[in-house]
């Protein structure tokens, strides 16, 4: 992990497409500006972990799902 120590109003630079600029600090939190282009995603952690967690359960309840229905076309074409 890289670790940079950055004062108000100024920024990081991520690639050519990617900056981060420290805009407040206000206590024990830290107002970040992101200027990135449309396409990538950018979410707080809490978020994207929830995002991560609810397309785990969709694809296990899909796989469950084809499973429970490829069993029934099998006793469908064989009684």
């Amino acid at each position: 992990m890289l670790v940079l120590t950055r004062k108000l109003k100024e920024a990081i630079q991520i690639g050519d497409d990617i900056e981060i600029t420290v805009l407040a600090i206000q206590g024990d939190q830290v107002k970040l500006g992101i200027n990135a282009p449309k396409h990538i995603d950018i979410h707080r952690k809490e978020v994207y972990l929830a995002i991560q967690a609810e397309n785990s359960a969709a694809a296990e309840a899909h796989e469950a799902s084809l499973a429970e229905l490829t069993a029934k076309l099998k006793q469908w074409k064989h009684p």
